[in-house]
C-alpha cells in the first residue's frame, strides 16, 4: 500500500494528525510524508490548517446530495449549472452544479426548481456584456470613471465578472478567491484550466509581441499569479514588472478610494525593460479600481515598451470598477 493511501486511511481512524506523527507512526522519512501530502491536497482529498509547525491534516469532508429534490430538473438545466455553478462549503467541501446549487437553496431555504429558473434568467441578463469570443470588454467603463488624469490601456477585458445581483460570486470568482486566499493548488488548477481557452482565443485574434504579469503586493506560500504564469504557458517574452514598497506593503484591496489606488499603483511598481515591442499583453487575477493596470500601462508607455497594451484579468467588478476588497 503507498503512503498517501495509508495516510488516508490513518486520517479516517484517528480525525487529524500532524506530519510529525505520521512519521512516527509510519517510521519513513518526513520528505516521504510530505510528497504523499503534497499529492493528496492536490486531489483535494485532504485539508490542511494552521502553519508550520503548528500544521495539521484532515480528511476532505465530502457532501451527500439528496437525490429526491433534483428529480424534476430537466437536463438542460442540469447541463446550464455544471456549467455555471460551483459552490466552497463552510467545511471546505467544494461542489459543483445541481448539488451546489441545491445547497446554496438549502442554506437560505430557497425552492430548488423556481430559484434555477431565476438564475437561469440572471446568467441571460449579463448575456450581452460578452464579446464573440465569451469575454468581458471592460474598456468603457475604465474611459467613464472618474478619477484617471489619462487612460493608458488601450483595451481592458476579462473573462467574467466577479460576482453578480443575488447570486453573488460566479464560478470563476469563487474559484479564483478560494485558490488565492487559502493558495490552494488544486483549485488554481482548475481555474487555470477553465481560463485558459479564453485565453487562447484572446491571444489568437491579436499580434501579442509579448507578455507581462502584475506581481502580487502580499507575501503567500503560493502566489496565485506565479502559478498563472507557470502554467497557463504563454509562449511570448516577459516584461518583468516589480513590486515595490515603503517599510508597511499596502494592498490594493485596503484602499477605497480610486485617488488612493492611483497613487498606490504609481508609486509601488517598477517596469525595467530595454526591448520594444508592439502589442503587449498585460496579465492579472482580478480587476476592481483598474487602477493597478492602467498605472502599470502608463510607465510601460511612458518608456517606450510597448506601443499598444491590451489588459487582462480573470474576473472583473460588474459596476463600473468598484473596488474589490476581498481578493
Amino acid at each position: 500500500m503507498k503512503i498517501k493511501h495509508k495516510i488516508l486511511a490513518l486520517l479516517e481512524n484517528k480525525g487529524d494528525l500532524s506530519v510529525k506523527e505520521m512519521v512516527d507512526i509510519f517510521e519513513v522519512s518526513k520528505q516521504a510524508i510530505h510528497v504523499a501530502l503534497v499529492q493528496l491536497l492536490e486531489t483535494d482529498e485532504i485539508v490542511k490548517f494552521g502553519r508550520t509547525p503548528k500544521t495539521i491534516y484532515r480528511l476532505k469532508v465530502k457532501e451527500k446530495l439528496d437525490t429526491l429534490l433534483t428529480t424534476n430538473i430537466n437536463d438542460e438545466s442540469l447541463s446550464f449549472l455544471n456549467q455555471h455553478f460551483l459552490l466552497i462549503t463552510e467545511t471546505g467541501a467544494m461542489l459543483t452544479g445541481v448539488e451546489a446549487f441545491a445547497k446554496w437553496c438549502k442554506q437560505r431555504q430557497l425552492p430548488l426548481e423556481k430559484t434555477i429558473t431565476e438564475f437561469e434568467k440572471t446568467k441571460e441578463k449579463y448575456s450581452g456584456y460578452y464579446n464573440k469570443i465569451d469575454i468581458i470588454d471592460g474598456k468603457e467603463k475604465i474611459v467613464n470613471t472618474k478619477g484617471y488624469n489619462k487612460i493608458y490601456l488601450d483595451e481592458i477585458f476579462y473573462l467574467d465578472f466577479y460576482a453578480i445581483e443575488r447570486f453573488g460570486k460566479t464560478r470563476l470568482g469563487t474559484l479564483l478567491h478560494y485558490a488565492k486566499q487559502g493558495q490552494n493548488k488544486f483549485l488554481m488548477k482548475i481555474l487555470v484550466e477553465e481560463a485558459k481557452p479564453k485565453i487562447k482565443d484572446l491571444i489568437a485574434i491579436n499580434n501579442f509581441d509579448a507578455v507581462a504579469y502584475v506581481p502580487p503586493t502580499i507575501r503567500r506560500e503560493v502566489q496565485l499569479m506565479k502559478y498563472l504564469e507557470t502554467h497557463l504557458k504563454i509562449n511570448l517574452p516577459k516584461v518583468s514588472i516589480q513590486k515595490i514598497s515603503g517599510i508597511i506593503p499596502v494592498p490594493q484591496k485596503s484602499l477605497n478610494k480610486l485617488s488612493e489606488r492611483i497613487t498606490n499603483a504609481e508609486n509601488t511598481f517598477a517596469v525595467n525593460e530595454t526591448i520594444q515591442y508592439k502589442h503587449l499583453l498585460l496579465i492579472d487575477d482580478a480587476v476592481g479600481s483598474g487602477s493597478t493596470l492602467n498605472q502599470i500601462a502608463g510607465k510601460i508607455k511612458q518608456k517606450g515598451i510597448a506601443k499598444k497594451i491590451t489588459a487582462l484579468a480573470i474576473v472583473g467588478s460588474f459596476k463600473g470598477f468598484d473596488v474589490i476588497t476581498d481578493i
